[in-house]
């Protein structure tokens, strides 16, 4: 636990400089990106460390060099190439050459307001840096370095410390562990109660439902026989292990905030650590499959996962606020009979 917590007197005096810090930051300059400029971070999850740069916008040619992972790279244009993949032929065009999107995510650098109250059951916060290294305190150890956390990954805030810096950050805790850590409050947003509102809470809840095709690789929202939502998702892949599973279902737990993986405490960048998955749906609960936002890959439209169904963060967030039981802001786990899922 992080013990050095300001008084309120103390955290409106830091909370004037904290913002003339650039300690503990991405090394990419305290604005935001020139309109219609994009910056990409090499992601993936697991064993993903590299990205390639080839000539064209061609898997066959020629590969140049390559970039590793959580670098961030310029992009110059948006290709879409006649040479594929079909079901994401889009490339960026980079220094040198060209690299596929697939593990390439956008991301941007916000600061943000400083708050001065934290509900008490925690408040939701989204990392607006391209990423962020958190750190743990303890007495004995002083301020240790734990995990790297994300762009688009959302996390429960529990408090504001003074961090190592001297300025005022957010202690955040693991919904899995329990372990506190923290980091600047600057690279946090707050989450507003309104992206917890329900979409269409005059439905009947037995008018909503869901279809995902695996085939298709899309998810369907039903309102009766009305679309009211499609999009292109990734699901498991296809292997027997992380297929996902195929029948009828429905939603019985939703969190707002998830870690997955194998929920070891660590520095290593490639540990299958994904702390922070947002707007999760879960429809099948002995495996924990669930619908939910994706920070790691941007290659939806073909099998990714290790059977959940990855959707981005805007979609999942719709899909959050439209499925039943309802979730209501600082709650961390609702629970109940929800809305009809079928995937076929």
């Amino acid at each position: 636990m992080i013990n050095k917590t300001f008084s309120r007197r103390n955290f409106i005096k830091l909370a004037a400089l904290s913002l003339g810090s650039l300690a503990f930051k991405p090394m990419i300059g305290k604005t935001r990106l020139p309109a219609g400029h994009k910056l990409v971070r090499v992601a993936g999850s697991g064993n993903i460390s590299s990205v390639s740069i080839h000539k064209q916008a061609n898997e066959e040619s020629q590969i140049l060099y390559q970039r590793y992972k959580d670098e961030l790279i310029n992009v110059y244009d948006v290709v879409e190439s006649e040479f594929g993949p079909e079901f994401n032929p889009f490339w960026y065009r980079v220094w040198g050459g060209y690299a596929h999107r697939k593990w390439l995510v956008e991301v941007d650098t916000v600061l943000n307001p400083l708050i001065d109250t934290i509900h008490e059951d925690g408040q939701l916060g989204e990392i607006t840096v391209p990423y962020t290294r958190a750190y743990r305190y303890s007495s004995f150890y002083g301020w240790e370095p734990v995990y790297r956390l994300y762009y688009h990954s959302y996390h429960w805030i529990r408090d504001i410390v003074k961090g190592p810096d001297g300025k005022p950050w957010y202690e955040l805790e693991d919904e899995l562990s329990r372990l506190r850590f923290a980091i600047p409050a600057e690279q946090m947003r707050i989450v507003p109660d309104s992206e917890f509102e329900p979409i269409s809470p005059d439905v009947p809840p037995e008018e909503k439902r869901i279809d995902i095709s695996i085939f298709d690789q899309e998810l369907t929202a039903y309102e009766g026989d009305k679309i009211v939502f499609q999009t292109k998702i990734s699901s498991g892949a296809l292997t027997p292990v992380k297929r996902t599973p195929v029948g009828e279902f429905r939603v019985g737990v939703k969190m707002p905030s998830k870690h997955m993986g194998n929920g070891q405490v660590t520095t290593d960048i490639m540990a299958y650590e994904l702390v922070g998955v947002p707007w999760n749906c879960f429809f099948e609960l002995e495996n924990g499959i669930a619908t939910h936002g994706t920070f790691w890959h941007d290659n939806f439209g073909t099998p990714m996962s290790s059977g959940c169904i990855n959707m981005r963060n805007h979609d999942a967030n719709w899909l959050f606020r439209w499925t039943n039981p309802v979730c209501e802001p600082n709650v961390w786990t609702a629970n109940g009979t929800g809305t009809r899922v079928h995937v076929a």
